[in-house]
């Protein structure tokens, strides 16, 4: 019996689509960074890019539970003395309707030349147009 090594070139990629409207933000992140890191499929290889491409519409109306909306800080530094900003959820995606969503995605996905690669495979939009409908992207249910 042989190990089959699959790379990038030999990998099976699809497109999907998924819709975030009304859905918790850490339920989206982990579906598609499991699904970008190609982890659904029998030929995951952990040093290899052969997760699917995943295009998330509607990112700006994703759901938080409880008091997060008003409570969950972001935090971002500047790089110099006193620099340190902070945001609630509400503020940051009132001025950029995906940031919450890209942050949590790229969390999850590996720190390092692979997780920055994978990361470019996703299509995040706040609405529900996106521009990818050529490559007929299957629709997922969370």
């Amino acid at each position: 019996m042989k190990t089959v090594f699959v790379t990038i070139n030999t990998a099976e990629r699809s497109w999907y689509v998924i819709d975030a409207d009304g859905k918790p933000l850490g339920r989206v992140a982990a579906k598609v960074a499991y699904m970008l890191r190609g982890k659904n499929k029998p030929t995951y290889t952990p040093s290899q890019e052969t997760g699917d491409f995943i295009v998330i519409v509607n990112a700006g109306k994703v759901a938080v539970t409880g008091r997060k909306r008003q409570n969950k800080m972001y935090h971002h530094h500047t790089g110099f003395p006193g620099g340190m900003k902070n945001q609630t959820f509400k503020q940051l995606i009132e001025r950029d309707p995906i940031q919450p969503l890209e942050i949590a995605i790229r969390g999850m996905l590996p720190k390092g030349p692979l997780g920055r690669k994978l990361y470019k495979n996703a299509k995040i939009y706040a609405g529900p147009e996106h521009p990818h409908a050529a490559q007929a992207p299957v629709a997922i249910e969370l």
